[in-house]
């Protein structure tokens, strides 16, 4: 392993990263057990794969921007420690597979040099923050939404409030209405608006609470119809506050914000949020618009080209379905479909290299795992079209019925069920080849995961599938569960999809063909698919594909999952997503004498917000440590904190001084992020640890 030299000598590597490698001899050394170290390299994008001895990096892309020199670095570093190719996400992430643990440090200095991280990437942390790809050149929006993402990605990355939660947390920005980032699956959503005082623009969002999707999807509600833009951050650090304390830490099956807003009503955790503000680090935050600034368009030469006639058509379609005019006159927006969601190193380099000089340098990463391409001139049309072309990404059909999402399914993720990648090629393939008028039609998404965890979206498809088994004949099949009728509404509005019933894998094509037949067969009585699936209603359709779910005539080769060669092996892993959850005592306390560094680490920069967020930290660990050694197992913070008064203060086992632990700790959501209160809650924390300690001691020698 590559030693780093300090920040001194390469002021280019983080402490963080020296860190890493740091944690991860320690770990090879058996200093750090399993549990710990999976949360360490978790919180830094390292995710393990199906593959044992190879990890899954996940590349911070915030929302999707990359310039040309970041994209290529991407592509080197896929090249020196991975697999020579890119998976682009719906989060608008880049992930790259089969990379050595051991290496992951160096990977990621490597990557710093050009302003690119894996920090928070996965794990229990608040991850990428996304927004609508087309945003600062869509024509329908008030303004753009880029620099309010990218100021969200800054104010939270390397936020103590947001590092260490019990479940992972999601921001999303749309452009406009249309809603094209899906705002209702976020825990926060923002779509923007304009009111106008006195004749001045005031700007401000909308703000959607509480989505996800996940087995159970959520569809978040709006908590304000005009936030106004300073508040937004105030406000989201008060919500993930809340749900930092509050929320579930043991079952991750129930640690979304969707379940705690459940649980506590949904005004009365806004009420708590308000109430948390007084707590925050900031009560206003000026986001600086000119944060992200539209990059200069190119002037390229027009060069005449002719389209081949045996390409005349692809060129037809791929200006009809991949192209759309920016708000910035006389420049266009070009999409490419990447199959899913993978380019070879080798097709990134090339597509640098030819067509730099017809776009801007500002490319994004699109949700629908692919990318965009900006101010192409409408004269270079078709010198760009041939350039893409010769690297086979002028597909049709960008975000229409033929552009299939999927998540990697059994390809590299341990909770896979089934090969969602290959059944996404192989329905797309039904697409181009038997419903070509399709590759038009923007509204029907089909979606697919590989299981129930909806990480391809299925929970909000218009057509969806994710990957499950049942026993057919005594054997395990690999089958799909059939969703329909979800999807985007607009203005934060937004719909789950129905389980409609549940089909052999290699029926799914058929499934596809069923629905689309009958659909167009009925489209002309109907406003939208929508408006046709609500009409004839769930049980239709239950009827309709019924005949597909008949086990009576099942044929060896259904018994074979869509890629491989031999009957199925329903084969599922530890999912480390979500992060894990580590209740080790000793951890726990070499945890609260860490964040008791880090606090004192911010205090000295006079970042006492930050500090006292660390010094809670402390309490709680402590805390929690010592519950542990009663077998009392919390499942909130808020619970360690009633379970420690309750097993400890009450019963006069734990002298606080006629002080409640809750009155203690909770001092943090009741006082302005002052110094004098930022030390003095310091010096009430450190003793607290050493009281734990000596407790602890005591419980040993016993």
């Amino acid at each position: 392993m590559q030693s780093f030299r300090t920040e001194l000598e390469n002021p280019v590597v983080p402490q963080e990263i020296i860190d890493l490698e740091k944690n991860i001899r320690a770990y090879r050394e058996g200093q750090i057990v399993e549990d710990k170290f999976k949360s360490l390299r978790l919180a830094r994008g390292i995710y393990g794969q199906r593959q044992p001895g190879v990890q899954m990096v996940r590349i911070k892309i915030p929302f999707g921007k990359l310039t040309f020199k970041q994209l290529l670095k991407i592509a080197d570093v896929s090249d020196e420690y991975a697999s020579s190719n890119l998976h682009f996400t719906t989060r608008q992430d880049i992930q790259i597979h089969y990379v050595s643990l051991d290496r992951t440090p160096e990977l990621w200095a490597k990557l710093s040099e050009d302003d690119i991280t894996i920090r928070e990437a996965c794990s229990n942390t608040v991850r990428n923050v996304t927004a609508s790809c087309i945003a600062g050149i869509d024509p329908k929006e008030p303004f753009d939404v880029a620099p309010y993402a990218q100021g969200f990605f800054k104010y939270f990355l390397g936020n103590p409030v947001s590092m260490e939660l019990g479940r992972k947390f999601k921001f999303g920005f749309s452009s406009s209405e249309e809603d094209t980032a899906l705002s209702f699956i976020h825990d926060i959503g923002f779509i923007p608006k304009v009111k106008y005082e006195n004749g001045e623009e005031i700007r401000g969002f909308k703000v959607v609470l509480g989505g996800s999707l996940g087995a159970q999807p959520y569809i978040g509600q709006s908590v304000s119809e005009f936030m106004h833009e300073d508040l937004i951050i105030p406000f989201s650090e008060s919500v993930v506050r809340v749900f930092g304390i509050y929320g579930e830490r043991a079952n991750r099956n129930k640690a979304r914000l969707k379940f705690l807003l459940n649980k506590v009503g949904f005004d009365e955790f806004v009420k708590m949020a308000a109430e948390e503000q007084i707590a925050n680090k900031v009560k206003s935050y000026k986001i600086d618009r000119n944060t992200v600034q539209e990059p200069i368009p190119p002037t390229p030469e027009v060069v005449n080209v002719e389209i081949p006639a045996d390409r005349q058509l692809a060129y037809e379609q791929w200006r009809a379905t991949n192209i759309f005019e920016q708000k910035q006159a006389g420049y266009y927006g070009v999409f490419i479909k990447a199959k899913t969601g993978d380019m070879s190193t080798d097709t990134a380099r090339k597509l640098v290299a030819s067509v730099s000089h017809l776009i801007a340098d500002d490319m994004r990463v699109t949700m629908n795992q692919g990318l965009l391409l900006k101010y192409a001139r409408q004269d270079n049309l078709p010198e760009l079209f041939l350039a893409l072309d010769t690297l086979g990404l002028t597909e049709p059909g960008h975000d229409s019925v033929a552009d299939v999402t999927t998540c990697p399914g059994t390809d590299t993720c341990n909770l896979g069920i089934s090969n969602s990648m290959e059944l996404s090629r192989v329905l797309e393939s039904v697409i181009y080849e038997e419903y070509i008028d399709f590759i038009h039609n923007k509204e029907i998404k089909i979606k697919i995961s590989g299981c129930m965890n909806s990480c391809g979206q299925h929970g909000i498809a218009h057509i969806g599938f994710h990957g499950s088994s049942m026993k057919v004949n005594g054997k395990i099949m690999p089958t799909v569960q059939v969703l329909l009728g979800g999807g985007a509404v607009g203005n934060g509005e937004g719909r789950a999809a129905d389980k409609v019933i549940k089909v052999p894998s290699k029926r799914a094509p058929q499934v596809l063909r069923t629905v689309l037949d009958d659909y167009s067969n009925k489209e002309a009585d109907y406003k939208s698919f929508l408006d046709y699936y609500d009409s004839l209603g769930k049980d239709y359709f239950y009827q309709l594909l019924k005949p597909l779910a008949d086990q009576s005539t099942v044929v060896d080769d259904e018994y074979i999952d869509w890629g491989q060669d031999s009957e199925f092996i329903r084969a599922i892993g530890v999912g480390e997503c979500a992060g894990v959850i580590i209740d080790l005592v000793a951890a726990l306390l070499v945890d609260s004498q860490e964040k008791l560094h880090y606090a004192d680490l911010s205090l000295k920069a006079e970042a006492y917000a930050d500090g006292i967020y660390h010094t809670y930290t402390s309490f709680i660990n402590s805390a929690k440590a010592l519950l542990l050694d009663k077998q009392v197992h919390s499942s909130t913070q808020i619970g360690i904190i009633k379970d420690f008064d309750t097993h400890f203060v009450e019963t006069g086992e734990f002298d606080l001084g006629q002080k409640s632990f809750a009155d203690v700790v909770l001092q943090m959501s009741k006082n302005e992020p002052t110094a004098e209160f930022a030390h003095a809650y310091f010096a009430q924390a450190k003793q607290f640890l050493e009281q734990t300690k000596s407790q602890r001691e005591a419980v040993v020698v016993k």
